[in-house]
C-alpha cells in the first residue's frame, strides 16, 4: 500500500455456529430509536460497537474497547460473525501518509456463574471502558426544553429555579436547572446555533442568571450546539458535507478536523464555564457532522464523496478529538454528551443522553424512546457514564397518570433524573409526586432492573432495590395504578 493510498473499510470475520433459540442484544450508533430490543438471527443487521448473545442461561458477546479508531459494527448470521471497521475520513479513505493505525481492540466477553444477564452485559461494558468519567454525586433537577421549547427568558428560568429548588431535599447534592436551546444571541426559528459569546435580548447577563441560580439553590446548566454557527468564519472553516445534505438550518457547521475551529470551541465552552455554569450540555454533533441521525446511519454512517479538511484522520479520531476539546476546555463543570457516539465520548462526559427526545407533547414519543433506551442502555450506567434516559416533560398535554409512572421509575433507577414541569401543569399532587422523586434521584441507588426484557421492548416489569413494580405505559385512560410485590 502507497503512503497515499486511501482506505475505507476492513472486515474481519470468524466462521462458527450459534446454538438455535439464542438471543442477541446490540447497540446503536448514537441515542436509541426506541429500537434497542433482544432479537433473533437477523443477519442484516448492523450493530455498532458491540453485541451480547443470550442462549440457553448462557451469555457471551463480543466488542471494542471504547475509544476506538474506527466506526465499528458486527454482523451476525448462521455462519459466522463479521467485525466492519470504517476507517473513512468523512465519506472519503483516509491517507495514513505512513502512520500506523490500531483501528480498534477487541473485548470477547463470556458470562459467570451467578451473574444475571444485566449484570453481565454491565460487567462487559466495564471491560470496554477503562476510564469512564463518572459525576461524583447523583445527578438530578430540572430542563426547560419540553415546556418551553426554546421560548424562555431570564425571568421565567429563575422562576422554574425556584420550583425545582423548594421541591429538592434540604441535605445531600443540590439540583441543576438546565437552561437549554434559546438563550442564545441568534436563536430563532431557523437556527438554533451561535456564536455562543451572549445571551438573546430574553437573557440580558448570562453570567449574572448564573450567579442568580446558585443565590436559589440549584446548580445552573446550559445548552450548546458547539458546531453550528451564524458567525462570520474562514471559508475554510466550513464542513464539506454541508453542501451535500438538505440541512433544515441557516448557519455554518465547522471542520472540527480544523485546529482554529477546536480552538474556537474551547473558547466557547470555557467562556461558558467562566460564566458560572456547573453543567455543559452539548448537543446535534453527530447530525452536524454525518448528515444523518442515528437511526439512518446502518452500515453507511455517512454518505461516501466528502471528507474532513485534515484526511489523514478517521471520522472516530476526528470526532474523539472534538469531545476531548470540550471536556478540556469545561474545567470542573459536568459534561452531558447528546446527539453524541457513546463509545467514542466514553472518559470526555460525565453523562450520556442514551435515548432519542421525550416529549411535553406527545406521550408516544416518552414511552417509546425513555422507556426501552432506560432498559436496553442499562448496561452501559456507570461503566461508560451516567445513562441519561432524557426528562419527565410534565404538561396538561400528558397524561399524569402515564407521566408520574415515568417519573417514580426514573426517580428510582439510580439513573440522572431530569423534569420539564409547565408551570400550569403544577398542582399539590405533582409538587408531592416531584419533592418524593428528588428525594429519591439524590440518593446514589442501584441500578434498574428490566425483568421482562427479554420479551418487551418497552419494558413493564421493572426491579427496583428489592422490589418488582409493574407499570402500565399503554392504559390511556385514567386507571393505571402501580403494582408493587417483593422479589
Amino acid at each position: 500500500m502507497s503512503n497515499h493510498e486511501e482506505v475505507l473499510r476492513i472486515a474481519i470475520r470468524w466462521k462458527g455456529e450459534f446454538p438455535q433459540g439464542t438471543h442477541i442484544a446490540a447497540d446503536h450508533w448514537e441515542r436509541g430509536y426506541g429500537d434497542l430490543e433482544w432479537r433473533g438471527m437477523i443477519s442484516e443487521r448492523v450493530m455498532p460497537w458491540y453485541w451480547t448473545a443470550y442462549t440457553e442461561g448462557q451469555v457471551y458477546g463480543f466488542g471494542v474497547q471504547t475509544g476506538a479508531a474506527a466506526l465499528c459494527f458486527w454482523q451476525a448470521d448462521a455462519s459466522g460473525i463479521t467485525l466492519w471497521l470504517d476507517v473513512r475520513s468523512g465519506g472519503c479513505g483516509v491517507i495514513l501518509n505512513g502512520r500506523e493505525l490500531l483501528a480498534a481492540v477487541i473485548i470477547r466477553h463470556e458470562g459467570q456463574a451467578g451473574e444475571t444477564l444485566l449484570e453481565s452485559m454491565h460487567r462487559f461494558c466495564r471491560v470496554m471502558c477503562e476510564q469512564p468519567l463518572l459525576p461524583d454525586e447523583p445527578v438530578y433537577g430540572g430542563n426547560n426544553w419540553y415546556y418551553a421549547y426554546g421560548e424562555s427568558s431570564h425571568r421565567e428560568i429563575l422562576s422554574d429555579t425556584k420550583r425545582i429548588a423548594a421541591l429538592a431535599p434540604s441535605s445531600g447534592p443540590r439540583p441543576y436547572m438546565i437552561i437549554d436551546d434559546g438563550w442564545q444571541i441568534c436563536h430563532s426559528r431557523v437556527c438554533n446555533g451561535g456564536p455562543w459569546f451572549a445571551g438573546n435580548y430574553k437573557f440580558p447577563d448570562m453570567a449574572a442568571l448564573a450567579g442568580e441560580m446558585k443565590s436559589l439553590g440549584t446548580r445552573p446548566g446550559l445548552w450548546m450546539r458547539p458546531l453550528l454557527t451564524t458567525m462570520k468564519t474562514p471559508e475554510e472553516w466550513q464542513l464539506n458535507n454541508r453542501r451535500n445534505v438538505n440541512f433544515p438550518f441557516e448557519g455554518t457547521i465547522m471542520d472540527p478536523s480544523i485546529p482554529g475551529v477546536l480552538d474556537q470551541i474551547r473558547e466557547d465552552v470555557e467562556r461558558v464555564a467562566a460564566w458560572g455554569y456547573e453543567l455543559i450540555k452539548h448537543d446535534f454533533s453527530t447530525f452536524d457532522l454525518f448528515g444523518k441521525w442515528g437511526f439512518e446511519m446502518g452500515s453507511q454512517p455517512t454518505d461516501d464523496g466528502w471528507s474532513f479538511a485534515d484526511q489523514s484522520r478517521t471520522t472516530a479520531e476526528i470526532v474523539t478529538d472534538l469531545y476531548r476539546a470540550i471536556r478540556e476546555a469545561s474545567g470542573n463543570a459536568i459534561i452531558i454528551g447528546c446527539n453524541t457516539i457513546g463509545h467514542l465520548a466514553a472518559g470526555y462526559v460525565h453523562l450520556q443522553r442514551t435515548g432519542d427526545d421525550t416529549s411535553g407533547k406527545v406521550w408516544e414519543r416518552t414511552r417509546k424512546y425513555g422507556v426501552n433506551t432506560l432498559a436496553f442502555r442499562m448496561p452501559q450506567h456507570q461503566a461508560f457514564f451516567a445513562a441519561d434516559a432524557d426528562c419527565v416533560g410534565i404538561t396538561e398535554q400528558i397524561p399524569w397518570h402515564l407521566n408520574k409512572q415515568w417519573l417514580h421509575l426514573l426517580a428510582n433507577s439510580g439513573t440522572p433524573l431530569f423534569v420539564s414541569a409547565h408551570p400550569a401543569a403544577i398542582g399539590r399532587e405533582q409538587e408531592e409526586a416531584l419533592a418524593e422523586a428528588f428525594r429519591a434521584a439524590s440518593q446514589p441507588l442501584p441500578a434498574a432492573v428490566p425483568l421482562d426484557w427479554l420479551e418487551n421492548s418497552c419494558p413493564a416489569r421493572w426491579r427496583l432495590g428489592g422490589e418488582e413494580v409493574r407499570y402500565d405505559w399503554f392504559d390511556l385512560m385514567e386507571t393505571a395504578t402501580l403494582k408493587h410485590g417483593t422479589i
